[in-house]
């Protein structure tokens, strides 16, 4: 039987930053305001770039940390609620930018739990040997999007791309362990948008009943870890490392709070980027490679709710 191992990372940030304080210039809040209900410093955000652009400089940067080759590449899932286009997929567009010619290509759509669905539907494929190395990158350019005079809801949100690559291994103690996918579509009203292209031909704006997705982030999240984690036959105490959605501390603290994790065990970069969706993960997983975060044979856990409600976990051992 063949796991998928991750075996190489990368990232993307846009160069323009707007802080807390730029935003007290345009709307009424506060930097103090922000940190404490969301631990959020800063934001990047896309001027002349478009969702494919962002995750072709993620895509170049994890095939750069790789011994793969473009040609070598055979799947490409891109997990953006922000396509360039309605149709077709990201994830052409992004193959044609690449030239990753024997590649097949598409787009997964769980907003900010996009990455973790990507990440077991990319591993499915590799276990059934539909594919041996697969490009995955969470991506997201949210800040065309947002109501920019909306304080409650712009200031959580930004722009960035993460890209992992898998391959196929058949050491089954490596890789993959397990995942742990769920929605409720009951609750579809709490976190969407106002548009649409079948409802009203434009996108619309994110709209977010806070309380509600807060109280449901914690509970989903935290149960969502300790199935994926009991289907590896592991526990909490295994748990080397938790990478979650970044997208808000109180979020992050409580979930550590319920599982009983110690937060030192928790990567958190929402302070840097505030919550970038389906990039949000795989930016930090990026992040905690790259600061030596990350060990050999440790087990790490990926977890994230998005609208939908989606959510879902990915249990690895690196």
């Amino acid at each position: 039987m063949l796991n998928a191992k991750i075996i190489a990372t990368g990232s993307y940030l846009p160069k323009k930053i707007v802080t807390n304080y730029d935003l007290e210039k345009t709307i009424d809040t506060t930097n103090e305001w922000i940190v404490e209900r969301t631990g959020i410093l800063k934001r990047h955000i896309v001027e002349n770039e478009l969702t494919s652009d962002i995750s072709v400089k993620a895509a170049i940067n994890a095939l750069n940390n790789s011994d793969i080759d473009v040609l070598d590449i055979d799947m490409i899932i891109v997990a953006t609620t922000t396509p360039d286009l309605t149709f077709p997929s990201t994830a052409t567009i992004i193959q044609s930018k690449i030239g990753a010619k024997n590649a097949f290509a598409f787009d997964i759509q769980a907003v900010c739990s996009g990455f973790v669905y990507a990440l077991s539907v990319a591993n499915n494929f590799i276990k059934t040997g539909q594919a041996s190395n697969i490009l995955v990158i969470g991506a997201d350019t949210l800040s065309k999007i947002v109501d920019w005079q909306d304080r409650n809801t712009c200031v959580l949100f930004g722009d960035g791309a993460g890209a992992v690559i898998l391959s196929a291994t058949d050491n089954k103690n490596e890789g993959i362990l397990s995942s742990h996918l769920a929605s409720d579509g009951d609750l579809v009203n709490i976190l969407k948008t106002t548009g649409g292209v079948s409802l009203t031909k434009n996108t619309g704006y994110i709209e977010m009943s806070g309380k509600e997705v807060f109280k449901h982030a914690v509970e989903k999240m935290s149960d969502c870890v300790i199935k994926s984690l009991a289907s590896a036959k592991l526990s909490i105490e295994n748990i080397d490392l938790l990478i979650p959605h970044q997208a808000n501390i109180r979020i992050l603290n409580s979930v550590a709070k319920k599982l009983k994790l110690p937060l030192e065990k928790v990567i958190v970069t929402v302070q840097d980027h505030a919550n970038t969706s389906a990039a949000s993960i795989p930016l930090a997983l990026d992040f905690a490679l790259q600061n030596n975060k990350i060990k050999k044979n440790d087990i790490i856990v990926m977890e994230a709710l998005g609208g939908g409600l989606t959510w879902g976990s990915v249990v690895v051992r690196w």
